[in-house]
């Protein structure tokens, strides 16, 4: 496996989005247990996740526990980063809501602490900017919980440009990731995604297919996906995937997945070398 560096940890090229085995549609413990496994048997070291991730109000952070417990029972578990997100919250009827307040951060921190099982956070990020709370406060729980040493290194989720450079200053230099939507359909990103590479930050694309509802129709509907994924012999996420890290060494993808053959798919774009043609159409797609 390709690796790439978030701070001062090196990481698999290609990580592992935990949600899809926790919120709606999600399959039963045993396979998801059987994908994280899979995941770390092909090389992830980087595993994605949030006490958002659940879908019952009585089962927050079902993600992180589910997390927990594969890597507890891996014999590769110590040696991934576990990156986990607070700030966004599900009251269980299938809805996101936001709460960015400093005493908000600090208490789902101490509560992902516990279901992870860790003395420190890899890596903590404030999961969406809460309109309702000034931002600088809410990276300011996270410079907080960096000194005191809950986290190890702090991210934001969701942000802008402006918000990347403003968190960049709140945490004196010290912020290491941004993640943000990117796919062939959403690239709206693409100015943040120059940012981390100025800056040197790690950029993380989540959703890269297009959403879970949408990862199966990226070859059709992405036509020079599909078309570049048959002239190699390989699957147009891999192509997606490849095209992403060809953008800049910053980026570090983190598809997601919920069964053992999508991760290990989806890990083999770390070797798929896109020709500068072929990167200019699907920039062009």
């Amino acid at each position: 496996m390709h690796t790439r560096r978030i701070g001062d940890v090196e990481v698999s090229a290609v990580g592992l989005g935990a949600m899809p085995m926790s919120i709606e549609g999600r399959p039963d413990t045993a396979r998801s247990l059987a994908t994280l496994h899979a995941a770390l048997d092909a090389g992830v070291t980087l595993i994605d996740t949030a006490d958002a991730y659940h879908m019952g109000a009585d089962e927050v952070g079902h993600n992180e526990t589910l997390v927990a417990k594969a890597l507890a029972s891996h014999d590769r578990g110590g040696d991934v980063l576990v990156a986990t997100k607070g700030g966004h919250l599900r009251p269980g009827d299938g809805s996101w809501t936001l709460d960015g307040s400093p005493a908000h951060l600090r208490s789902a921190c101490e509560a992902s602490l516990r279901r992870l099982g860790v003395e420190a956070i890899g890596l903590y990020q404030f999961h969406r900017p809460d309109p309702r709370v000034p931002y600088a406060e809410s990276v300011g729980a996270l410079r907080e919980l960096l000194d005191e040493g809950k986290i190890r290194m702090a991210g934001i989720s969701n942000a802008d440009p402006d918000q990347i450079r403003q968190a960049d200053e709140i945490l004196g230099g010290r912020l290491v990731s941004v993640q943000n939507q990117f796919s062939p359909v959403f690239r709206s990103s693409e100015p943040e995604l120059r940012l981390c590479d100025e800056l040197g930050i790690a950029f993380l694309p989540w959703g890269p297919f297009g959403g879970i509802s949408r990862a199966g129709e990226l070859a059709t509907a992405h036509a020079p996906f599909g078309r570049i994924a048959q002239a190699h012999g390989v699957s147009a996420h891999q192509v997606c995937l490849a095209w992403m890290l060809a953008k800049s060494p910053v980026v570090v993808p983190i598809p997601g997945a919920s069964r053992p053959e999508s991760i290990r798919d989806s890990v083999r774009a770390a070797d798929l070398v896109l020709t500068p043609e072929e990167i200019a159409e699907l920039d062009a797609a």
